[in-house]
């Protein structure tokens, strides 16, 4: 019997989930946007305390890695971390992008089986975090970050038939057309969708590092130096003094 929290702040909205044997026996989320850091505390509180009042403890915890939002998925890791840590149990870190895949899986009933999976994640501008998989999650390409133009349809294999999931697919549907492109809409990543990924990844002993484990960014953070137009004044009046 496992029971795992199951913890999703990759993107703007957050949830968290308490599965046990698969089941989704508890849940919390918030669709606001950007509000990971405000809600995960008391959202992993209200778990603990549902688990409490049955004298349950959890196996382990599981936790959307990326990609995603930078500061969602640090919230969320160092929430999964603290609690890893506090418990005893191990960490399982989750690939977003097949949570996005598995959920249209689950989504649509006639799928013959032989499709491929293209989840996608906004990443600003025409820009997309996106991968390629079939039905058993085996990457036909690999997890990487995508600036969409026409030219991205010919990266595809035209003799399959193609789903596009996510957020970020909304960049895509104007863009990329064809007879074997479909677009699945309304598909969001919540904990609740994380839950057969991390009962599978607990099965089969796929458990992190919690002390190393780190967020799967794909692309590196580009901080933008904010300006201070005080210190630039100053900066420029004393060039001015300087030059007299």
């Amino acid at each position: 019997m496992a029971i795992i929290i199951n913890i999703e702040t990759s993107q703007e909205i957050c949830s968290v989930a308490v599965s046990r044997d698969g089941m989704v026996e508890f849940q919390r989320e918030c669709d606001t946007p950007m509000q990971q850091g405000a809600k995960i505390g008391p959202f992993i509180e209200e778990c603990m305390g549902y688990l409490k009042s049955r004298g349950l403890k959890p196996d382990a915890v599981a936790v959307s890695i990326g990609p995603g939002s930078y500061t969602g998925l640090r919230i969320g890791l160092s929430a999964a971390k603290g609690l890893c840590f506090g418990l005893d149990v191990p960490l399982i870190t989750v690939p977003t992008l097949e949570i996005l895949a598995v959920k249209a899986m689950f989504r649509k009933f006639d799928f013959q089986g032989d499709e491929l999976l293209l989840p996608m994640i906004d990443a600003r501008r025409m820009e997309v975090y996106t991968a390629l998989y079939d039905f058993r999650l085996d990457p036909v390409m690999e997890p990487q970050p995508l600036v969409l133009t026409e030219e991205t349809i010919s990266r595809l294999p035209q003799d399959r038939q193609i789903y596009f999931m996510g957020e970020g697919s909304d960049k895509a549907v104007e863009l990329l057309k064809g007879e074997n492109l479909h677009y699945m809409q309304g598909i969001r990543a919540y904990a609740r969708d994380m839950v057969a990924l991390s009962e599978k990844y607990l099965r089969e002993g796929k458990i992190a590092d919690t002390g190393y484990a780190v967020p799967l960014y794909l692309k590196e953070y580009e901080a933008k130096k904010s300006r201070n137009k005080v210190l630039e004044e100053i900066e420029q009046q004393r060039c001015k003094t300087a030059g007299k």
